[in-house]
């Protein structure tokens, strides 16, 4: 049972309706939902016993820093970072009240339509965190939410730290995550989906070398293309364009 703050203060008062979230803990954070002025957020903060500690200090306020400005239909947004009473300083974001990929999982209720959103939505926001060289915690079913009512998914934990560039391992132990993901909703559907099954098991593969380069080629993989059939329509398509332009360049149009 989630443990209820204060609801006692007056409704004028800046922040109401502060309630902990335990099953959207993360390792050094306690997760909140909360009015502010009358709005609902989700606040974000350290652990009664790391509050004081200097170094978990330097990460929130890092933690804030590398997501501030980042923007995707598929993650979570900051938008402050401030004292909250009784809870300390907090990460503020957009309200994202739903229920975890690993609650859905928990109690049966994964659907076709997450499926959908798991190979389009997630992999389009690893594809955005490693554009913008974010370091990130490894991605599992806790950290990935499907919105109240209309179900988006929003990814939560996105990211700590940012660098010049993300290493080659970096990005396969995103690939890595991202197939044990896709494997675990499989299991959880009746269908069996055997395209999407053997797109796990190579993002999953043991050794490195055998998985998707990149999250580009994983993308043609989830969509069931490859790059070589890819270069091989763009080539047939300039050969025919090419063949028009000769068959017109030898027989002109009459003049009328």
């Amino acid at each position: 049972m989630s443990d209820n703050i204060d609801n006692a203060r007056p409704a004028d008062e800046k922040w109401t309706e502060i309630e902990h979230l335990p099953q959207w803990d993360e390792e050094f954070y306690n997760v909140y939902t909360a009015k502010k002025f009358g709005k609902w957020l989700m606040l974000k903060a350290l652990k009664p016993e790391l509050r004081d500690d200097p170094r978990y200090q330097n990460m929130i306020e890092k933690e804030f820093d590398v997501r501030y400005n980042l923007a995707h239909p598929n993650i979570v947004m900051i938008n402050d970072f401030e004292e909250v009473p009784g809870i300390g300083r907090c990460i503020i974001t957009d309200d994202v009240y739903g229920d975890s990929l690993a609650k859905l999982l928990k109690e049966g209720k994964v659907t076709e339509a997450n499926l959908d959103k798991i190979t389009h939505g997630l992999v389009d926001a690893l594809d955005y965190i490693q554009t913008n060289h974010i370091v990130h915690h490894p991605l599992r079913p806790e950290t990935i939410i499907f919105t109240e009512n209309i179900g988006n998914l929003k990814m939560i934990d996105v990211g700590f730290d940012q660098r010049e560039h993300l290493t080659p391992a970096d990005a396969s132990e995103d690939i890595y995550n991202y197939g044990k993901v896709l494997a675990t909703v499989l299991d959880a559907l009746p269908d069996k989906h055997p395209h999407l099954r053997r797109v796990a098991e190579r993002c999953t593969d043991p050794n490195p070398k055998h998985r998707y380069r990149d999250i580009q080629n994983l993308k043609l993989a989830l969509a069931n293309r490859s790059t070589n059939r890819l270069y091989i329509m763009i080539i047939a398509f300039l050969v025919v364009m090419l063949g028009i332009l000769v068959w017109l360049n030898v027989n002109p149009p009459a003049a009328y």
